[in-house]
């Protein structure tokens, strides 16, 4: 025997299958608050006390969050039938939410492996948000394939077959994508670039440090803050400088010149020798050469009353070696790259005296620092050796040469 409120119910259809449906979305809305509590309480504390940090990855993605839409869609899955005339068309539209869901999940998944990739330090080395990104791409182009051939009824390896004629016009819509992808391969493959290294690309205007390397774009965030944003195909079909090198090897290369007078290099007499003799870094130098130079003199009978004739010591020559006895002795060069002082070809603007060296800091603030302090040192004692450095008239040099002949 049928209860008063079955007669009803049976009496009413309508009433009774839109009591039915609105039982249903109260579950599904119900299950939802539960599983989205139980996520964001439960899982949570859990999560912070677990030791791996893919799973707290996985929380700030969302993952565990967008799951939890599953339980009200299956929820209402079940209950489509309700719906006597659209029960079809509603199971359709519930099966695509349902594989919208996972396809998003899905996307979030990799995503937070990703993080965890490039928090580990792994992602540096090989650009993981790069292959994170096509693998993203893929996924839901596949996802939109799958939910379209579930809302028209159909298999979706049917829509797939027919995506042969459009081949053509894919590649077409996604070239920067390829191009990039493969970009990316090749500056993985060959490790061209990280995020952290410093970089310059005058076409582009980039130089400083890479902040982030993606499939369609790498960011430079450059000295002055500003952020330099190349096509990740450009950097291959270009050139770019890498400063990596030097950041690893330890040492930051000097090379920089000193402009000379040529009309204050000259010959050095005893009494000029003796006085660099009493410099502690020219002492060892001066003693060896001149008993080279005696040696040499006595051994060919040539005397001393012209400088010019034999060998002698320049005051050039001997401040190239006090430079390099300098440099020797600086704590701040390192000892194990290549140390040079060298002349160059000399021109207009005097005689250059190279320095080459390599600081043992590579820190860019320290580092002009370091050159700063050992040129303000050179230009200093060039007095002391009769040496003038060379400097285009002025103003001052001017006004100085007409008021000595008035």
């Amino acid at each position: 025997m049928q209860t008063p409120i079955q007669n009803w119910l049976n009496q009413y259809p309508t009433i009774g299958t839109f009591l039915g449906l609105a039982a249903a979305i109260a579950v599904a809305w119900g299950a939802f608050f539960v599983t989205r509590l139980v996520i964001n309480r439960a899982l949570k504390r859990i999560i912070t006390r677990s030791g791996t940090q893919l799973d707290d990855m996985l929380f700030s993605r969302s993952v565990f969050s967008r799951l939890s839409i599953l339980v009200p869609a299956l929820i209402l899955y079940n209950f489509a039938y309700l719906l006597p005339v659209f029960s079809g068309a509603a199971r359709q539209l519930i099966m695509a939410v349902i594989a919208w869901i996972v396809v998003i999940s899905t996307g979030a998944t990799f995503s937070a492996i990703g993080d965890y990739l490039e928090h580990s330090g792994y992602g540096k080395r090989f650009g993981v948000k790069s292959y994170v990104q096509v693998a993203k791409l893929i996924l839901y182009i596949f996802g939109a394939l799958v939910i379209m051939a579930i809302l028209v009824g159909r298999s979706p390896w049917v829509l797939i077959s027919g995506l042969g004629a459009l081949t053509a016009v894919l590649l077409l819509v996604f070239r920067d994508t390829i191009l990039s992808f493969v970009a990316s391969l090749q500056i993985s493959s060959t490790n061209l670039v990280q995020v952290g290294d410093w970089i310059e690309m005058p076409a582009f205007g980039a130089d400083g440090d890479v902040i982030d390397i993606a499939l369609h774009t790498i960011k430079v965030q450059n000295w002055d803050k500003t952020v330099t944003v190349i096509p990740t195909a450009k950097l291959i079909d270009g050139s770019f400088k890498n400063w990596r090198g030097m950041s690893q090897s330890g040492g930051r290369r000097i090379k920089r010149a000193i402009f000379l007078d040529m009309s204050s290099i000259k010959l050095c007499d005893e009494k000029t020798l003796d006085r660099f003799a009493q410099i502690d870094l020219l002492g060892p130098y001066i003693r060896r050469k001149r008993t080279e130079v005696a040696a040499y003199n006595s051994e060919h009978n040539i005397g001393d009353e012209l400088l010019i004739n034999g060998r002698r010591l320049t005051n050039l020559g001997t401040f190239r070696a006090y430079i390099e006895a300098y440099l020797r002795h600086h704590p701040d060069i390192h000892q194990d790259m290549t140390l040079l002082v060298r002349q160059l070809d000399s021109g207009p603007d005097g005689l250059p005296i190279e320095v080459y060296a390599f600081t043992s800091d590579t820190n860019w603030a320290r580092y002009e620092s370091i050159q700063a302090d050992i040129f303000d040192h050179l230009l200093a004692v060039l007095p002391h050796f009769g040496l003038q450095v060379f400097q285009h008239p002025t103003g001052s040099d001017f006004t100085a040469l007409v008021n000595s002949a008035g």
